[in-house]
């Protein structure tokens, strides 16, 4: 892994802070500490990071608001959040306020490492998509981040965003949950969760509900599929 790459630590614990910083530089990053989530939303706003790690529970601005309010600006950055919340609710809002993926304390440290290198992979991959993805009379724009339905605009946020243009780059073609963990959230899909569903049925009621055709649809054992009429 290369020098250049930034990484920004949002944890207010010492301890929990410096231990990630070292064993990231162990492994060739670089790493900044920010103790509150205003200090992190400034220097996020003043650097150039390729990954921001947030805790939830930081001072001043929590890691819920501190994602929604990086997202206003940038829709790309990866960010990761460790926390000791492990319920199904807190990681949907981890994920509703626009974060990548979702790690739990404690957590192995070879595992924190496989998942900012999958998320600074799928960060690189998404660079090389077309920039208008098309199917029917819904339209996304990559570039400017508008989703359209006819004339309609569809507002979505950070997650909903990957997933629907996730199934437009492979519109047609059958996505199994574990398509969608892996490339959407970066991580092994867990047969007791149903946040994936759940985030379907999200974009569903968003872009599908009000409109014809209906262009997302479910295979029973398989997974989604995007495209136009019934099947």
């Amino acid at each position: 892994m290369m020098n250049s790459t930034k990484i920004l630590i949002v944890e207010d614990e010492l301890k929990v802070a410096n231990f990630v910083k070292r064993g990231l530089e162990e492994n060739d990053f670089e790493a900044d500490i920010a103790y509150d989530g205003l200090i992190g939303l400034k220097m996020t706003q003043q650097n150039d990071y390729q990954v921001i790690l947030i805790d939830i529970n930081i001072p001043i601005i929590n890691g819920f608001e501190l994602c929604k309010e990086i997202r206003k600006t940038n829709n790309r950055i990866p960010i990761l959040m460790l926390t000791a919340l492990s319920a199904t609710d807190n990681k949907v809002m981890g994920f509703e306020s626009g974060a990548d993926d979702y790690l739990v304390k404690p957590f192995e440290f070879r595992e924190l490492i496989a998942r900012i290198k999958a998320l600074l992979k799928r960060s690189q991959e998404y660079k090389f998509t077309s920039s208008v993805l098309k199917i029917a009379n819904l339209e996304m724009n990559t570039e400017s981040k508008i989703v359209k339905r006819g004339n309609d605009i569809i507002d979505l946020t950070a997650k909903e965003f990957l997933l629907l243009e996730y199934l437009l780059i492979n519109k047609g073609r059958v996505v199994s949950r574990v398509d969608i963990a892996e490339k959407i959230w970066d991580i092994t899909f867990d047969t007791g969760t149903n946040v994936i569903d759940v985030y379907v049925n999200f974009i569903r009621k968003k872009v599908d509900k009000n409109y014809n055709p209906k262009l997302i649809h479910t295979i029973i054992g398989m997974g989604y599929v995007l495209r136009e009429g019934e099947l």
